[in-house]
């Protein structure tokens, strides 16, 4: 009986360990069914794509957020507003000193009319003095004349030859007049070309704060989908504060690991196909667009060759972009999966990773 109890004792142990090995040898052969080939290699990674802070140029306070997280948007769409009170009140500072400054060159143009209509004077002046003067000379001369004759008495000549000293002042005076009016039509002249510049000034300052303003609205800079909401009304960000961040899902790509044999063997461009974990029956169509030139990670000590198999090269494959838009719901950031680079382009690619539509 003891014999007996302890083959049937053996005989239950056996079935046991089938059973364990069995179990554990199931997902090894599973995983062996998957594997396409020599001609392929795999690696794990996740879904990434092009992330964008929407953030606000200006400090201040957001008035109003008007998406909410997962939103899809368009390029171009307002998602949120900053307070503008404090720059309408810039602006409106700004169109009044505008104002006065083209104030300011009306007043500078009538001076120089002024001005030159002083210069004009002058001159007149001056042409009227010249022509006295002409005159006294002419009258001295024949006084002098008839002096030598005695025709005239000494204190007529005396009288005509001061005459002539006095035009002569006072054409010299006509003439320093009339060279002042045209220092003060230069002077006139200036006063309106700094009035105008004040004008052009006053005006740039109304353009930035209006620049200032259109930048209040924050815009998606292209399509894609809010991830998250940073800030909410009322809050005050500083000069760059993040209000939003989005994502834009037509960039989308997967970054994994191949080990240093087979990165030499990747190509720029080579295909790749993508499983994701969240469809598992959807294979997504990308492409070889980056392979790192070193090894990312390495043991801490690299002495045998099988120490340097585990030397580890970055790849990149960008998905189609036609491919995101339609599939957008599928393709997500952060989404695991596995990627499978086809090394010989003579390999055929197996059934299960054949492309087919998303389910």
């Amino acid at each position: 009986m003891s014999v007996l109890r302890g083959w049937r004792l053996g005989v239950l142990l056996m079935l046991a360990a089938v059973l364990v090995l069995g179990a554990a040898s199931k997902p090894w052969w599973k995983g062996r069914q998957a594997d396409p080939g020599p001609g392929f290699v795999s690696g794990n990674g996740r879904i990434e794509a092009t992330e964008i802070d929407i953030a606000t140029r200006l400090p201040g306070r957001v008035a109003e957020v008007l998406v909410d997280e997962g939103d899809m948007v368009e390029a171009g769409q307002v998602l949120a507003r900053m307070d503008p009170h404090t720059l309408l009140a810039q602006r409106a500072e700004a169109a009044a000193r505008a104002r006065q400054a083209r104030d300011a060159v009306a007043q500078a143009e009538a001076g120089l009319a002024m001005r030159r209509a002083d210069t004009a004077a002058a001159a007149a002046s001056v042409v009227q003095r010249l022509s006295e003067l002409d005159a006294a000379q002419r009258r001295l001369r024949r006084s002098t004349t008839l002096a030598q004759a005695g025709a005239v008495s000494s204190q007529e000549l005396d009288d005509d030859t001061a005459r002539v000293r006095g035009v002569e002042a006072a054409v010299t005076a006509a003439s320093a007049q009339r060279e002042a009016a045209g220092a003060a039509v230069e002077a006139a002249r200036a006063q309106v070309v700094e009035a105008r510049s004040s004008v052009e000034v006053a005006l740039a300052a109304a353009a930035g704060i209006d620049a200032d303003l259109r930048e209040l609205e924050l815009r998606a800079p292209r399509a894609g989908r809010i991830q998250y909401r940073v800030a909410e009304p009322g809050e005050v960000l500083p000069g760059g504060g993040t209000v939003l961040n989005l994502i834009d899902l037509s960039d989308a790509y997967m970054s994994f690991f191949v080990p240093e044999a087979a990165a030499g063997r990747v190509a720029l461009g080579a295909e790749v196909r993508l499983r994701l974990d969240a469809a598992p029956g959807f294979v997504v169509p990308a492409r070889v667009t980056y392979v790192a030139s070193a090894a990312q990670f390495t043991p801490k000590s690299v002495e045998t060759a099988s120490e340097r198999e585990k030397l580890m090269f970055r790849v990149k494959a960008q998905v189609d972009r036609q491919v995101l838009l339609r599939y957008a719901d599928y393709v997500k950031a952060g989404v695991p999966g596995v990627a499978w680079i086809r090394l010989d382009a003579r390999a055929p690619w197996p059934p299960s990773l054949a492309l087919r539509s998303a389910p």
